[in-house]
């Protein structure tokens, strides 16, 4: 007896044949990767979808099984933080597109950068996560040395595999500068990015806090990048000038190590590791961070922004605001579907309209709350 939903079934029965929903499987990632296909997966109701958490296959795949990989959306910690996340919304999973092989009509990822051998030949829509990564060595490594992978850089070659028939951009600043690193210009799709694309509705929150100095810090050192953290710390201390400050702490650090290092410099400093980080960007007056995607939330508020990212270039890759991702990027998902190679999606909503409920928040607040065994959305880290 076949308990799992039935692969075929083209009648009803009464004997009158009924269409079959086409498969869709959506790879994610992070918790920011996966809350995104979710709402994109919730604008295509007419699609039969499946999920997995990102993966990897070859060389990188054993890579990953030396824990060489943990740092990043294909070690086992994002990788368990991923499935809870599925389990919770009770999504249906296929680890590794492996349930359902060959039966895909559509693959949706949340990054090109690793395309594994087993969707070969398959229509691919790739939507982008966020922020990029700087380009730096292993960047330029590739630029001369096209042999190096991709992933080498991290994200810094998003957008570029031409690997996808369309690839969601935030902006038309991304667009261009993933057309500028190699992309096909016929590939990339300005939509704008689910989680990104209305940073106003942040500021309707129950953060107990305002008007004080949020520093965001990141995950360098455990993505091989150099981190001076002491010296960040000074300097957002020295930017709140006697303001309350408080730290949040990227989800993939060493929060002990990270927390002690704080601590040492600033004992008096709340340290959150859990909570809406974007809620928190709209009640702060100042905000300083590092290399992360928050800086766009913070310009989109009007705030004031202290980033390692040259602002200026923030401003002109900064995400669409029109509350329309999810349903931009499954309409190129329908144009794909329907073979199409023009992508201009029609149910667009226009700028500053609201679709009705707002799905990002949702989706965000009931797996924040949902994750944390504390009685408080925003628990403190023990000193």
């Amino acid at each position: 007896m076949n308990r799992g939903l039935p692969d075929t079934d083209t009648r009803s029965s009464r004997g009158v044949e009924t269409a079959q929903k086409p498969k869709a499987l959506f790879i994610c990632g992070s918790r920011n990767q996966t809350q995104q296909l979710h709402q994109v997966a919730m604008a295509l109701p007419e699609v039969e979808a499946w999920y997995s958490p990102y993966y990897c296959d070859g060389v990188l795949e054993q890579i990953r099984r030396a824990h060489l990989c943990d740092f990043s959306i294909l070690g086992w910690s994002r990788r368990k933080e991923c499935l809870r996340y599925l389990r919770r919304h009770g999504l249906s999973l296929d680890f590794q597109g492996e349930r359902k092989g060959n039966h895909y009509d559509l693959i949706v990822t949340s990054s090109d950068v690793v395309i594994p051998r087993n969707l070969a030949n398959k229509p691919i829509v790739g939507v982008q996560e966020g922020i990029t990564d700087p380009e730096r060595v292993w960047f330029w490594a590739r630029k001369l040395l096209p042999f190096v992978p991709r992933w080498a850089a991290g994200t810094a070659w998003t957008g570029t595999s031409n690997a996808c028939v369309a690839f969601c951009a935030a902006s038309e600043g991304y667009r261009q500068r993933f057309i500028k690193n190699g992309a096909d210009p016929e590939r990339i799709v300005v939509t704008g990015i689910p989680n990104f694309d209305n940073c106003d509705r942040y500021r309707d929150n129950d953060f107990p806090h305002r008007n004080y100095v949020l520093v965001c810090t990141s995950d360098s050192r455990e993505t091989l990048k150099f981190d001076n953290r002491k010296a960040f710390v000074r300097r957002a201390l020295q930017l709140a000038a006697g303001r309350q400050v408080i730290f949040k702490l990227h989800p993939n650090e060493d929060w002990r190590r990270s927390t002690n290092e704080i601590r040492a410099i600033s004992p008096e400093a709340l340290i959150l590791t859990e909570g809406c980080a974007e809620e928190m960007v709209a009640n702060c007056a100042v905000l300083v961070c590092q290399y992360s995607t928050l800086a766009f939330v913070g310009l989109a508020l009007k705030k004031e922004v202290h980033s390692y990212f040259d602002l200026d270039e923030l401003q002109r890759l900064l995400p669409l605001q029109h509350a329309s991702g999810a349903k931009n990027i499954a309409g190129v998902c329908r144009g794909v579907l329907s073979g199409e190679r023009l992508f201009n999606p029609t149910a667009a909503l226009p700028t500053g309209e609201l679709p009705t409920g707002d799905l990002a928040t949702e989706i965000q607040r009931h797996s924040l709350t949902s994750s944390s065994d504390s009685e408080s959305l925003y628990p403190e880290v023990a000193a």
